[in-house]
């Protein structure tokens, strides 16, 4: 059983033209052995993006790609014809499967834009490229899937992103799920008397059921991993 706390201030970065990304776990040159992934989880990236900047076309396989967007507007245009603006608020699940290409750029007339995104390894292999877009959650509505079981479909069984938008002093009980990765978006929270500031993240293991509470206006991010 544990609880631990990965303080943003410590996470690796990249930066390019118009774009800043802070990777939770080691990522491409930011390699470290001790730090590969969490469950299925093997990539939790932080991405801000100045207006019509990003990522070109490029390829991807056997990967289930979680994107929520926080700020602005991000234009996704992929390999299977399909092209949406996901503004900030929604999500998007882009399942590569056998294999896709997509391109991913801040919308140009919606300011700079900054998303969360996560790939998980899929259940199964092989399968056809698919994508999905879901709407934002009501803000009082506690902890809402938005991913994976009442939510949009993902090819990694048992895997759920839930989200919560919490006002200052409101609180949310995190699932039973043997494995959960609890990531403050923005604002502060406090799990079990674990702080948490904008960038955080705690990672339980057998540790269900732990009370959350917002000391500010806070976007929090959940995935939740069943046994």
């Amino acid at each position: 059983m544990s609880m631990a706390v990965y303080a943003g201030s410590l996470r690796s970065s990249s930066t390019d033209a118009g774009r800043e990304t802070r990777h939770s776990f080691s990522f491409g040159p930011h390699y470290d052995p001790a730090n590969l992934g969490f469950g299925p989880l093997v990539c939790h990236n932080d991405d801000l993006l100045e207006p019509g900047s990003g990522y070109p076309d490029h390829p991807h396989s056997e990967l289930e790609i979680v994107t929520w967007v926080l700020e602005g507007a991000l234009v996704h245009t992929d390999s299977t014809g399909t092209s949406h603006v996901v503004e900030a608020g929604r999500a998007q699940v882009l399942s590569a499967g056998s294999g896709i290409r997509h391109s991913e750029v801040a919308d140009p007339g919606s300011g700079r834009c900054r998303f969360v995104q996560a790939w998980l390894a899929p259940s199964a292999s092989g399968t056809d490229p698919s994508y999905a877009l879901g709407e934002a959650p009501p803000p009082a509505s506690g902890l809402v899937e938005v991913v994976g079981g009442d939510g949009l479909p993902l090819g990694t069984s048992g895997a759920r992103l839930l989200v919560a938008r919490l006002a200052p002093g409101a609180s949310v009980t995190l699932p039973d799920d043997p494995r959960q990765h609890v990531f403050a978006a923005t604002g502060a929270v406090s799990v079990e008397g674990l702080d948490l500031e904008a960038g955080d993240a705690v990672r339980i293991t057998d540790e269900p059921g732990h009370l959350v509470r917002a000391s500010a206006a806070t976007d929090l991010l959940v995935w939740s991993f069943g046994g």
